[in-house]
Formats: structure tokens, C-alpha cells, sequence
């Protein structure tokens, strides 16, 4: 089984430059993997210059392209198994839908403390926010439009992490049929999560990190107070408790796709921006 890594910084999408500079770290803290060759998406790096909202989208050509050519070199690397260093939730897009090329009986767990199912009529112009809905169909038309390969379907989803969500969010759920659970008291069940697997040949998961509690893990959105997005909060989540949700799902389950999303290094970006402003370092 060929397994690549799918370094993906997008930084549009999600309307921050950190974005790009922690998935371009993030590839580092991973364990070094020989067998697992590094396959780089093209993303223009970031130029501090504010894009435009198109067609109700953030960035919208820059976004798309960045699909464009992930798609590419997926069907360039021609991968069985695909783990996706991001960037923000966007970069599931591409690699979910490649997958479900391949594989047919296929659930997505959603590790995340927000729905990404946000369109373009909803006021929030960064598309990070509408992956899982265009994977179901319903998100962006000029994201859905993208994927070469069926739907998901609404009963293929589990959330976990989930916190509370907006009422357009909520309609939209309701609407399609994802059933879900808010967790701001309790997590989704150990057995929950295998009744889940049980139903499937192959898993993709989605892991956003901020479905963490930014008390305890600070590079993360909500961990930045200068930030407020659509005025979702953040995750409730501590990192042993996401450790045994991770450990119950790769050792009960055929993984074939796996991203990690939304990491956010403040304090490190800033640091490099410091040096980066220092004559001995650039000279």
C-alpha cells in the first residue's frame, strides 16, 4: 500500500498566513517516515496583500487552484493511503474525494469542534468553513463542482468534538440528515465511535485541531484573542483524551485518509517574523 503525505498550506481559505507557515512546521513534528514520500501541493506563499471576496468566497481563484493542483498531484502519485499536512480545513477536500474514488464503503470521522458546513450565503466568505458540507454536495457550489467522484452521503458522518453550532449551521444538518451530537458536556462514546467503524471497510478522518481547549493548547485559533472568525468558540478537548480517540479509531479501523488541519503556531510565526526583520539572519 503506497501511503504519501500531502503537504497542503493552504492559507486563503482560512484568511490567515499562519496557516501556511504552520503547515510547512507541521511536516517536521510528524515522525520522520521514509516510507512515506512528501508530496507538496503548489500554494502562492502569503504577500500580506488583503484578496477579494468573489462569488461569495475568499480568495476564490487562489482556492480553487490550490484544489486544481492537489488534484493533480494525487493523480500524479497515484497513493492508496493519504495522510494531509494543512493548512486549514479546505485541504481535506481534494484527498477525501480521491479516496472515495478508490474505496466505495467509506464514513468520515469529523474531529472538530465546528461543522464546516457553511455556504455562501451564510456571510462568511472563508471556505475553510465549507468543506464537509461541499463534500456532501450542498457546501460551495464552486467547491463541490471540483470532486470527481460521488457525494458522501449524510449517515457516512461522525462528529467528534463537536461544540455549539449556529442555527444556520444546525438547518443545514437537519436539513441533509447528518446526525450529530453537541459535546460541550460529554464526548461521543468509546463505543459510539466503534459502532461507527463497524459500519464501514474504510475511514477518513478529519482532525481540526482546535477541537482542543485552547487553555491547554495554545496554537490554535481561539488561543489568539485578536481573532473572532464567525463567533464559533473553541474546543473542549485535551490532548490525552484526543490520544485515545485517535488510538481507538487507527487500531479498529482500515484508515486510508488522515488530515490534520488548522494548526496554528502564533508565538513560532512570530518569532520567525522577528528574525526574519534582522539583517544577520537575511543578509
Amino acid at each position: 500500500m503506497k501511503t504519501i503525505r500531502l503537504l497542503y498550506p493552504d492559507h486563503v481559505s482560512g484568511g490567515l498566513d499562519t496557516y501556511y507557515f504552520g503547515a510547512n512546521l507541521l511536516q517536521y513534528i510528524l515522525p520522520q517516515n521514509n516510507n512515506q514520500p512528501l508530496v507538496k501541493v503548489s500554494i502562492t506563499p502569503p504577500n500580506g496583500q488583503e484578496k477579494s471576496v468573489t462569488n461569495g468566497i475568499y480568495a476564490e481563484d487562489e482556492v480553487l487552484a490550490g484544489i486544481d493542483d492537489a488534484q493533480e498531484k494525487l493523480e500524479e502519485s497515484k497513493p492508496d493511503r493519504i495522510i494531509t499536512i494543512g493548512g486549514n480545513c479546505m485541504v481535506s477536500l481534494a484527498p477525501f474525494d480521491y479516496l472515495h474514488g478508490l474505496y466505495k464503503n467509506v464514513g468520515i470521522i469529523w474531529i472538530d469542534a465546528h461543522p464546516d458546513v457553511s455556504t455562501i450565503n451564510d456571510g462568511y466568505p472563508n471556505a475553510h468553513a465549507m468543506v464537509l458540507g461541499s463534500l456532501l454536495g450542498c457546501g460551495a457550489k464552486q467547491l463541490y463542482a471540483k470532486m470527481k467522484n460521488p457525494k458522501f452521503n449524510p449517515e457516512d458522518i461522525l462528529y467528534v468534538g463537536l461544540q455549539n453550532i449556529h442555527d444556520y449551521q444546525e438547518k443545514f444538518l437537519k436539513d441533509i440528515g447528518v446526525k450529530y451530537k453537541i459535546q460541550d458536556k460529554e464526548f461521543v462514546s468509546d463505543e459510539e465511535i466503534q459502532g461507527f467503524l463497524s459500519r464501514y471497510d474504510h475511514i477518513l478522518v478529519h482532525f481540526d485541531i482546535d477541537v482542543l481547549d485552547e487553555n491547554f493548547f495554545h496554537s490554535t485559533y481561539f488561543a489568539n484573542p485578536e481573532l473572532v472568525g464567525d463567533g464559533s468558540g473553541g474546543g473542549k478537548m485535551k490532548m490525552d483524551k484526543l490520544a485515545k480517540i485517535l488510538n481507538i479509531i487507527t487500531t479498529n479501523a482500515n484508515v486510508v485518509g488522515f488530515t490534520i488541519a488548522e494548526y496554528l503556531p502564533f508565538e513560532e510565526h512570530k518569532l520567525h517574523k522577528m528574525f526574519s526583520g534582522i539583517k544577520l539572519f537575511t543578509e
